[in-house]
């Protein structure tokens, strides 16, 4: 990519956003809804680069939603057990639950927890929606994915009341997230390194140690759920059994006291280089100690969560147009000889067979005629409204603003954690929820600018030209700015 393209895409991003706002001073109403969405066994698992077929459940994945309405206004977040949201389902799922519900479909936004104990679903998704064969168990579950999703959004809508809101954040004082990226001593930056290697100088970048929270109570004071926020990535339990990772732990923790009908709605924070292995140790900390050390620090808390000052609702939708990378014909013609071998079980280096694999998403985006079959070599990345869109890829940023207490930004891919927080610092309201993963997984990860002249895993694994990040966090500072200028006294 030229430098004249770059610069000429970046400036076009703002001018082909579109907002949406909807703000009204009417009552508030709230409902909170959840719906199974477990695969059945012998569904291809995600998180890796090979075919995993599921051999059972260790506990179940959900699509859990939250809706605000007030007047005519509406918006809704649902958060599913899914490693990461296809544009084809965000789209397909607001196209239904607008239609279901009347809440404008850019008014929604889906986000992913990124288990790696989740369904890898992006090839059967656009085997489904473009009417092709495909074994009639995938087809099935496709169905009862989109449907419980949908299914979600609708009862939390129909169910929405004068619920009572509280919200407040905490400090998470239990190590439990780690910045997983290093300086060396040869300067450059390395992945999943340890402190016990001489040649580790530091941690390349912070963590986001705040959880943010928000309480649902009904009329008659009963805690009935709560959104909570936290930077710490899912790739806890391993194995191939379908589980929700820590977050189901979360839950069960916070059940004990709530009881068993209490809905916990996990957001992943932007955690592109965060994890749970703990660099100072050799010892990995297991899912049950992350999920209870945090669903006890939430409890802690709930107790003195404050009430909203003021109920008026905001909802504001951008699309952004992050510049992609390349992928040249000799890339494309590179990529799928190692990608035969690795299916092969033969050796292959492993950001070698990363690489391989974004240069074949990115040459299904970028041009309508790609050099290679795509779906003869990938699952995941995999996309009907992506499909030769050109050097650009539309991501949209959703935010919801509850008076000037909470706001509730989504924002696409797998962000790192610096991006997050410069959204925190900047934003006018009290507690901020920064929410990855939302609504396009198909950058994979978004680093800051800096991170590229590191390198590494993560820079590797993005899609997205180095600034991309600074652009969310740009636009989505204008949107909190916007919600907080046209709020009323």
């Amino acid at each position: 990519m030229c430098i004249s393209r770059i610069a000429l895409t970046m400036c076009l991003a703002v001018c082909l956003a579109a907002d949406v706002c909807l703000a009204q001073t009417s009552k508030l109403l709230t409902g909170i809804s959840e719906v199974d969405i477990t695969p059945p066994r012998g569904f291809p698992m995600a998180g890796y680069y090979h075919e995993r077929l599921a051999e059972g459940a260790l506990d179940p994945l959900k699509a859990k939603a939250i809706v605000f309405r007030s007047g005519d206004a509406a918006g809704a977040l649902v958060v599913c057990d899914l490693i990461g949201i296809a544009t084809d389902l965000t789209r397909e799922v607001r196209k239904r639950a607008s239609e279901r519900t009347g809440i404008p479909a850019e008014c929604i936004a889906l986000a992913a927890t990124h288990s790696h104990t989740a369904p890898d679903y992006m090839k059967e998704l656009f085997l489904r929606l473009g009417n092709e064969k495909q074994e009639p168990i995938r087809a099935e579950y496709i169905d009862k994915l989109i449907d419980g999703i949908v299914t979600a959004i609708v009862q939390a809508h129909s169910t929405a009341s004068d619920a009572q809101l509280q919200w407040g954040t905490t400090r998470q004082e239990v190590p439990v997230s780690f910045n997983r990226r290093f300086v060396m001593r040869d300067g450059s930056v390395k992945t999943w390194m340890n402190f016990t290697n001489p040649d580790v100088v530091r941690s390349a970048g912070p963590i986001d140690p705040e959880i943010q929270l928000m309480s649902i109570s009904d009329s008659n004071h009963k805690p009935i759920g709560l959104l909570s926020n936290f930077a710490l990535h899912l790739d806890t339990v391993g194995g191939m059994n379908w589980s929700a990772d820590y977050p189901h732990v979360i839950e069960k923790t916070l059940r004990k006291e709530a009881g068993e009908n209490f809905i916990s709605i996990f957001g992943t924070g932007c955690c592109g280089d965060i994890n749970h292995s703990n660099p100072n140790s050799k010892e990995i900390n297991k899912t049950s100690k992350i999920g209870t050390a945090l669903g006890e620090t939430i409890e802690a808390r709930i107790g003195s969560l404050q009430p909203l000052e003021s109920h008026q609702l905001s909802v504001k939708s951008r699309t952004v147009q992050l510049p992609l990378q390349g992928a040249t014909q000799e890339e494309v013609e590179r990529s799928i000889s190692i990608l035969k071998l690795a299916r092969a079980k033969e050796k292959v280096d492993f950001l070698d067979h990363v690489t391989a694999y974004k240069k074949m998403i990115l040459d299904q985006m970028l041009r309508s005629k790609p050099f290679a079959k795509t779906r003869d070599h990938v699952t995941w990345g995999l996309s009907r409204s992506l499909a030769g869109i050109g050097e650009s890829i539309p991501v949209d940023i959703t935010v919801f603003t509850l008076g000037r207490d909470v706001a509730i930004v989504c924002l696409p891919g797998e962000v790192f954690v610096e991006l997050g927080l410069a959204i925190k610092q900047a934003s006018p309201f009290r507690a901020t929820f920064v929410i990855e993963l939302s609504n396009s997984v198909e950058t994979i990860y978004v680093p800051h600018r800096a991170a590229y002249a590191g390198g590494s895993y993560e820079v590797t694994n993005s899609n997205v030209m180095p600034g991309s990040g600074e652009m969310l966090v740009e636009s989505a500072i204008s949107l909190l700015r916007e919600c907080a200028s046209e709020l009323k006294e």
